[in-house]
């Protein structure tokens, strides 16, 4: 059976849950709005709800500064994305296990999403 071009070889969408609805309901947060991931990354990145959680803690109980969690969980997550060539989803040790998969956002072009293994 051959699809129209307003159709799916799946057949109608009955759901669909955007990043953007995503981040509006707090499941995700949009980090690209810091300057410290623009300095990073050249694509959108956002972690879950369960990330940021650990994030704020590091912040709000055990005195660490944002930046500073940030710029560390970056550059670990390079260092896995580097050590895994050629694959979309990696796991990664930061304080806690983290994933991150690498693949479309609401549109065509690539995101990278942070979260826990447990997010998934």
């Amino acid at each position: 059976m051959k699809a129209s071009h307003n159709e799916s070889v799946f057949g109608e969408t009955v759901y669909s849950y955007s990043r953007r609805q995503a981040v509006e309901d707090g499941v995700l947060v949009d980090l690209t709005v810091l300057e410290i991931t623009r300095q990073h990354w050249t694509i959108p990145l956002c972690c879950s709800d369960s990330v940021w959680t650990i994030i704020q803690d590091g912040v709000t109980n055990h005195g660490k500064d944002l930046i500073g969690i940030l710029h560390d969980l970056y550059i670990v997550a390079k260092q896995g994305i580097n050590a895994a060539t050629g694959q979309d989803r990696i796991q990664f040790k930061a304080t806690v296990g983290v994933a991150a998969t690498f693949g479309p956002g609401d549109t065509a072009m690539p995101i990278l999403p942070l979260m826990l293994p447990s997010d998934e």
